[in-house]
């Protein structure tokens, strides 16, 4: 039952971009297409959680025990940076149009404070190894949640008859407002 609260805190409560406000940049500038959108969700997905495992083993395997704890965004940020390159080097053999699409937006993943984010609260929240994996993917489905919403939005609005004045990012930091304030609806706020 623990995991479960794990799983839905983190997709719907506190939802790593509409309710703590990480990941705005790749939130707002990957979200043109659903497609696109999904692509970034996954490499979220697996970066997240990947750096998640490495930074949980380097904290109380390393930094703890040396004393060195103080080193922890440093520490974090580099594997973070490590982790995205690879990604990066995948994606481009792998999928070259995912490649494209992504764009400037795939090596902001390492400047993506979502995940580095995800791996601090690990080890603020003191989570085992597990509840600190279930946690992260979690996260990173809610980043794909909020993402792939928000993109189909944009496409719908952009058949749509908008103000002149509202069109493109105006109309587009609005709706992510009113999405933030739908997801809200889950904490329970009286």
């Amino acid at each position: 039952m623990e995991y479960f609260g794990i799983i839905i805190g983190a997709i719907f409560v506190s939802n790593i971009v509409l309710a703590q406000f990480l990941g705005i940049c790749p939130f707002v500038g990957v979200s043109g297409k659903i497609s696109t959108s999904v692509g970034m969700g996954g490499a979220v997905l697996f970066v997240m959680t990947l750096a998640t495992i490495v930074t949980w083993v380097l904290q109380y395997y390393v930094l703890n025990p040396f004393g060195l704890a103080f080193m922890q965004t440093i520490v974090f940020i580099l594997v973070i940076a490590s982790l995205v390159q690879m990604v990066e080097i995948i994606l481009k053999k792998i999928s070259p149009p995912l490649y494209q699409a992504l764009g400037v937006f795939l090596p902001l993943i390492t400047t993506n404070c979502a995940v580095l984010g995800v791996a601090i609260l690990t080890v603020q929240k003191d989570f085992s190894l597990l509840e600190g994996v279930v946690f992260s993917i979690a996260n990173a489905i809610g980043f794909t949640l909020a993402i792939v919403l928000f993109a189909g939005i944009r496409e719908h609005l952009d058949l749509m008859e908008v103000p002149k004045g509202m069109r493109g990012v105006p109309i587009a930091l609005v709706v992510a407002g009113i999405l933030a304030l739908a997801f809200m609806g889950f904490t329970g706020l009286v």
